[in-house]
C-alpha cells in the first residue's frame, strides 16, 4: 500500500524570514548613502549661508560708503574755505563752522565744531588704504582726498605721506575741487572678505572763490 507525503510550509517560519532585520552589509550601504546625503544638504547650507552674509556685507558696505560720501559731496559744495592739514585730512569751512575730515586707522571721521559742542562722526569703517596710483613723475602715491584747481589740474605736492607746510598752504588757496579714492572691505569669520573700490566724482567748492 502506497502512501503520500504532502509538505505545508510553515506559517512561522514565514513570518521570522519576513521579521528578520538588515544584514551588516545593507547596513554599511544604507549608512553610506545617509552620509553623502547629509554632506550634500550641510555643504548646501554652508554654501548659502556664507553666499547670504557676503551679500550683507557687501550691502552695508554699500550703503555706509553712499552716505558717507553723500555728507562729503554736501558740506564740500558749502564750503566757503579748506584747509589742508595732510594728504589724509583737510578742514572745510561750513557756514562758519569747521568740519574737519580725517582718514585714519581704517576709518573716516567728521568732526564738526560749533559753539555748543564738538561732534565726531564715524562716516566710514573697513577702510583697507586709499587707492595706490603714479603720478606725472612715475612716483606712487596712496592719497585718500585729491585737491584739483579751478583748471581740472591735480594738486600733486600734496598727495604724499608728509607735505610741507608751504605746500599745504599753497594747495589750501587754489583747491576747487575735491575726490575721495579708497578701497574697503567687510568680513565675517566664516566667509571672505566683500571688498569695494571707491573712487568718487569731483565735489566743486561752490562758495570758495578762487581765480585762475
Amino acid at each position: 500500500m502506497d502512501f503520500m507525503t504532502t509538505t505545508t510550509p510553515s506559517r512561522t517560519l514565514d513570518r521570522r524570514r519576513r521579521s528578520a532585520g538588515f544584514t551588516l552589509v545593507e547596513v554599511m550601504v544604507a549608512a553610506t548613502l545617509a552620509s553623502f546625503i547629509l554632506a550634500g544638504i550641510l555643504s548646501s547650507f554652508l554654501f548659502i549661508g556664507r553666499s547670504g552674509a557676503n551679500v550683507q556685507n557687501y550691502s552695508d558696505m554699500e550703503s555706509q560708503a553712499r552716505k558717507a560720501l553723500e555728507l562729503f559731496a554736501e558740506d564740500t559744495r558749502q564750503a566757503s574755505a579748506i584747509t589742508w592739514l595732510s594728504s589724509n585730512q583737510l578742514r572745510l569751512t561750513v557756514n562758519g563752522k569747521p568740519h574737519t575730515y580725517t582718514y585714519a586707522s581704517g576709518s573716516l571721521t567728521r568732526t564738526v565744531v560749533s559753539a555748543a559742542a564738538t561732534t565726531a562722526t564715524i562716516l566710514l569703517t573697513g577702510i583697507n588704504s586709499p587707492i595706490a596710483r603714479t603720478d606725472t613723475n612715475g612716483a606712487t602715491c596712496t592719497p585718500f582726498f585729491r585737491g584739483y584747481n579751478i583748471n581740472g589740474v591735480e594738486l600733486t605736492a600734496i598727495q604724499y605721506a608728509n607735505p610741507s607746510a608751504g605746500d599745504l598752504a599753497a594747495a589750501s588757496s587754489v583747491t576747487k575741487q575735491l575726490q575721495i579714492s579708497m578701497e574697503a572691505s567687510r568680513k565675517s569669520q566664516t566667509v571672505s572678505a566683500a571688498t569695494n573700490t571707491v573712487l568718487s566724482a569731483r565735489f566743486i567748492l561752490r562758495n570758495k572763490r578762487v581765480t585762475a
